[in-house]
């Protein structure tokens, strides 16, 4: 086996590696974002306690699943934007705590904002990684989607409830592209699998 040939070989095996563990992580994501989903829809207009406080944690999730995400991969030469995401995730979480002492309101202009944020660096991981892994359609997809629901949490903060029913709509269509993404990863897998 020539260099060249070694080479690619260990670039094969490090793709399928990133791809495995970048799919049970989107699985992860997905089921995580379903939950929150069902719990922000029972509780909405029910309990804005608890509305609140689910609030608080999806951004802190995002901080945990940034982490997971460089662990999976650690084979990139640079992590800077999930970094950043993790920074900006971390920030809006307490930003969030401390915007819920004035009200809701000023808690979804927070999180829309931080939507936009972490959708523009979505979407360049997802550009980023489209040559490598491949299957990253749906993730430059969602994070332009981010990009136009943080948008929209800001223009309806001044109605509390529809804005953070709203918010659920924007998870559920995360979930979606999380589980779109961990089926095109499966192809990488699949492919490295057949021609082994």
């Amino acid at each position: 086996m020539t260099s060249n040939s070694q080479s690619n070989a260990v670039v094969g095996e490090q793709a399928v590696e990133t791809a495995r563990s970048l799919r049970k992580l989107y699985f992860t994501r997905a089921a995580f974002s379903v939950v929150w989903v069902v719990l922000i829809a029972l509780f909405a207009k029910t309990s804005m306690g608890i509305a609140s406080v689910l609030l608080i944690i999806y951004p802190a999730w995002d901080v945990v699943g940034t982490f997971l995400d460089i662990r999976a991969n650690h084979t990139s030469p640079s992590k800077t934007p999930q970094y950043v995401n993790a920074v900006i995730s971390g920030i809006t979480t307490v930003t969030v705590g401390i915007a819920l002492q004035k009200g809701v309101p000023e808690a979804l202009i927070v999180f829309g904002a931080w939507a936009i944020g972490t959708g523009l660096i979505q979407l360049i991981l997802g550009l980023r990684r489209r040559k490598f892994l491949g299957g990253q359609w749906p993730m430059i997809i969602s994070g332009g989607q981010s990009i136009i629901g943080g948008t929209s949490f800001i223009l309806l903060a001044h109605d509390p409830t529809k804005g953070i029913t709203s918010l659920g709509g924007y998870a559920a269509f995360g979930a979606f592209y999380y589980l779109l993404a961990a089926f095109r990863l499966s192809k990488t897998v699949n492919r490295s699998t057949a021609t082994a």
